[in-house]
Parts: structure tokens; C-alpha cells; sequence
């Protein structure tokens, strides 16, 4: 699928595919200080005494280290909540979070 619309888009749909490569291997410093704080099954207090960010700060770099697939956000220590019924704003205390592989390798890059 990717290929056909490239080839329909030309360049400017391969510009496209890189800048979005590009923006998922940025890194932001709340990132990597947060990912380092994943390494094992932590909840969203233990986060918060490490380090210093606003809760707010917190809960949107968690959804944006979710969507690029470095963290799993957990109902329980072994059981994943469905990406579909993930809520931060209201349920994020709740939660158990964890570096999915990728994420620690983004982290160690």
C-alpha cells in the first residue's frame, strides 16, 4: 500500500514518510527521563517522586511515548490495557507502565 501511493505521490509523499520517521525517533528530554524511569513495572506516583515534572507534562508525554510505541500502559503488572480503553486524564494513577523494547532502544540510541 505504502509503495502504490508512493508511486502515485512521487517525492513529495516520500518526504512525507521520512519527516514522520524522523519525528518518531526524536527524543524530548521529558522523554528520555521518564523512559529511564521504565526499565521495570512502575506506576505514575512512582514516576512523579523521581522526577520533576508537572502532572499534566506527565500525562501528555506518556501518550506521546504510548503512540510511538515505547511504552505499554498496564491494567495490572502482567495485563496490558486495550489501546482502545486507554485513559490517561481520568485513570492514569491507575495504571502500571513499562519501556516496550523499542522504547529502550530509543533510549540507549
Amino acid at each position: 500500500y505504502l509503495s502504490f501511493l508512493r508511486n502515485i505521490l512521487g517525492n513529495s509523499f516520500y518526504f512525507c514518510e521520512v519527516f514522520m520517521e524522523r519525528e518518531i525517533l526524536l527524543m524530548s528530554d521529558a522523554e528520555f527521563d521518564i523512559l529511564d524511569q521504565l526499565y521495570f513495572v512502575t506506576k505514575l506516583n512512582q514516576i512523579q517522586e523521581e522526577i520533576d515534572i508537572r502532572y499534566e507534562e506527565l500525562i501528555q508525554v506518556l501518550g506521546q511515548l504510548h503512540q510511538k510505541g515505547w511504552i505499554k500502559i498496564l491494567e495490572t503488572v502482567d495485563d496490558e490495557v486495550s489501546s482502545t480503553k486507554i485513559d490517561l486524564t481520568n485513570h492514569a494513577g491507575e495504571y502500571f507502565f513499562l519501556a516496550t523494547k523499542e522504547g529502550l532502544l530509543a533510549h540507549n540510541s
